[in-house]
């Protein structure tokens, strides 16, 4: 007989998280490992407990549940991680992406999509909550509908693409010359190519333009 997947579950709230536990309880396929109420009491237990799926909320007291996430990711865990949060936050779910977040569930919906979200991420798959899965088909119809807007912006070289991310996060001309490895002078001529190639002119249209954009950049 197959041995029962075994889930953490981390929320700080302890009537939702109870009910976390007893939905995970239901499904004889799994097994719950533990339970915590903060980040750092989360990050101890799946060391210590080594479960094959946690399901941890975004916002939890000392250690947030993506501060958990990236932790977990440097230090080469095999932990397979289902995120909670009540906000279709796109800034949220874009780093959880970036630090390798299989599954991202609405609180709203959790009890209806726990147990779908943490059968997808054991089976190597994924799963996203309906109203954030619409709020990713929104945002590649304004991503599509900026690009009609702004065809230059398939002229970016590559370099130039990067530095508009940093520009959209308010870095400075210093600061993207560090992250990028490249000079002061270089991110300039990239303003200056990028602001060509967008129709843009004013001193502050291309930073306008990122922040605008930056969704989609």
């Amino acid at each position: 007989m197959k041995s029962a997947l075994s889930v953490l579950i981390a929320d700080d709230h302890p009537i939702f998280r109870k009910g976390l536990c007893d939905v995970i309880g239901e499904d004889r396929a799994l097994r719950l490992a533990g339970q915590a109420g903060n980040g750092e009491d989360a990050l101890r237990l799946v060391e210590e407990l080594r479960p094959d799926i946690a399901v941890f909320d975004i916002n939890m007291p000392k250690l947030s549940g993506l501060q958990v996430a990236r932790s977990l990711g440097e230090r080469g865990s095999p932990v397979k991680l289902v995120l909670l949060t009540m906000h279709e936050d796109e800034d949220l779910f874009d780093e959880a992406m970036e630090i390798g977040v299989k599954a991202y569930v609405l609180k709203e919906s959790a009890v209806e999509d726990l147990l779908t979200a943490v059968h997808a991420v054991a089976a190597g798959g994924s799963f996203i909550s309906a109203p954030i899965a619409g709020l990713l088909v929104r945002r590649r119809e304004q991503a599509a509908a900026l690009r009609r807007e702004k065809p230059g912006l398939e002229l970016l070289t590559p370099s130039e693409r990067r530095s508009l991310r940093l520009i959209a996060e308010d870095r400075t001309t210093k600061e993207i010359a560090e992250a990028l490895d490249i000079s002061p002078r270089t991110v300039e001529t990239h303003r200056q190519n990028m602001s060509h190639k967008l129709h843009l002119s004013g001193s502050h249209s291309l930073l306008k333009f990122a922040f605008d954009h930056k969704t989609h950049l």
